[in-house]
């Protein structure tokens, strides 16, 4: 259910209706090559995460195929992006509710949103993985109910429609109304929509069997995503024309309107409360997870690495709401200065978690072969070639936003903060050799330790061996 709903949210009911202004029927395409991009990064982490499960996921497999500075770069750049682009979704959120009940302003449900799932997060990991269950199954069951009404309404089932045919499709311009430079546009619009995959590695590794876990998550997301994203767009742009103004607006609404079911702008916005409120609690869950596995490799604050008994980072939770806190009020006092630039600068930080995910994905695999080959449980299709192909994809993905005047700002103001990270560990790891006296290390060598006895489960994982925590920071996750 993480890997379904975790993509599933505000950008698949509401953005969606962008890329179909851009790109027409020819959004389809689109949301393939996206969808098709995603599903192969995912397929890479699911073959990491199986062989490897820890809390850090990406970052601890960059640390091991490159060494520590690409570890803490990554790392922190997807900390960082999680608990800004957390501050963006309870803003949205407190948006709509807002105008549901006027007299609450807006700032007090931001308030609210932040400190129930801060109270969630922080009581145990069962609580984030039941609210998870429960909106992740509201929002796949949104899905589903949209598909059918719709295919009944294609073919004339419903009460009051006729079956549609392809006039929609194939007229008001073509199924390419703006050519396939509309298409391109079109997958720099939806891209993004798919990030969230990312957190059912994180937390397959707090599971009783993450091997299995991620493996049976991978398996049966793979299809299921492509299926909900592409197949609920074919019902919008097969019943209504794709230059109809409503679905610019919510072409999901549009559709429910069409087919006459009453308060349908009042439901869809009731899902994408609940979408927004999943990503809420998904990103806070990722965040805390990922800066603990930071402090056990020593590339974050040690007193981080606190444990309740339920098995919480605490700390590590506590640190990343306080950034989403800190990153509402700056929404609320410069929304168009300071705000603003801290969101351009993880705009495009998805891209580069992608990135090194396949490139950490390419020197793994050969390791794992020549060390661990019964721990390639979940493997890479087509490997080496299909992983080749999909660095290109996400290369290209790059180059086009810098092409486009909305988006490069993302790509530079992303590439600064990867640069500054990168350059800052790189020079930290030389002056510890230095100091040290020894010659530059090569990547980290794989050894076993048994997971923290602070996560669920017992599962043996391989860790780089200069991460194995020593002394003192040993015994702070019991």
């Amino acid at each position: 259910m993480l890997g379904l709903g975790g993509v599933i949210g505000a950008g698949l009911f509401v953005g969606s209706g962008a890329g179909v202004a851009l790109a027409g029927p020819g959004i389809l395409i689109s949301y393939l090559i996206a969808g098709t991009l995603a599903l192969l990064v995912l397929q890479m982490l699911g073959e990491m995460s199986a062989a490897i499960p820890t809390p850090g996921s990406f970052s601890v497999h960059a640390e091991q195929a490159f060494g520590r500075w690409a570890g803490f770069t990554v790392g922190w750049l997807y900390w960082l992006m999680l608990v800004v682009v957390l501050s963006v979704e309870a803003t949205g959120a407190a948006a709509i509710t807002a105008t549901w009940v006027p007299a609450v302003p807006q700032w007090a449900w931001v308030l609210l949103f932040i400190t129930f799932f801060s109270a969630t997060n922080l009581a145990s990991v069962r609580n984030f993985g039941e609210f998870e269950f429960w909106a992740a199954a509201l929002k796949v069951g949104a899905i589903v109910c949209f598909l059918v009404l719709g295919l009944l309404a294609v073919l004339g089932v419903l009460p009051g429609t006729e079956p549609t045919g392809l006039d929609n499709l194939t007229g008001h311009g073509g199924f390419l109304p703006h050519g396939w430079s509309g298409v391109v546009a079109g997958v720099l619009a939806v891209t993004f929509a798919f990030g969230g995959l990312e957190v059912l590695t994180i937390a397959a590794a707090e599971s009783e069997d993450p091997a299995r876990a991620v493996g049976r998550a991978v398996r049966s997301a793979v299809w299921r995503i492509l299926l909900f994203y592409v197949g609920s767009l074919a019902v919008v742009v097969t019943l209504l024309p794709w230059d109809d103004s409503a679905i610019g607006t919510s072409p999901y609404v549009a559709v429910l309107d069409h087919i006459g079911i009453p308060a349908a702008g009042r439901i869809m916005s009731v899902v994408v409360v609940v979408a927004l409120l999943s990503a809420i609690n998904a990103n806070l869950y990722g965040a805390s997870r990922m800066i603990f596995s930071l402090a056990e490799r020593g590339e974050a604050p040690a007193a981080l690495l606190s444990v309740s008994r339920g098995g919480v980072p605490w700390r590590a939770v506590l640190a990343s709401v306080a950034f989403g806190f800190l990153s509402v009020l700056l929404n609320l006092l410069w929304p168009d200065t300071v705000f603003l630039y801290l969101l351009n600068s993880v705009g495009a930080v998805l891209l580069v978690v992608w990135l090194l995910v396949a490139a950490s994905q390419l020197r793994l695999r050969r390791r794992l072969e020549r060390e661990r080959p019964e721990a390639l449980t979940v493997r890479m299709w087509g490997f080496p070639y299909v992983t080749w192909l999909a660095l290109a994809g996400v290369a290209a993905v790059l180059v086009l936003m810098l092409t486009d005047d909305s988006a490069r700002v993302q790509v530079i103001g992303s590439t600064v903060a990867t640069v500054t990270l990168g350059a800052a560990a790189w020079t930290r790891d030389r002056l510890r050799r230095r100091r040290a006296g020894s010659a530059p290390a090569m990547a980290p060598a794989m050894a076993r330790t048994p997971a923290p006895t602070g996560q669920a489960g017992s599962t043996e994982q391989a860790v780089p061996a200069e991460a194995v925590p020593t002394g003192p920071t040993a015994g702070s996750v019991t």
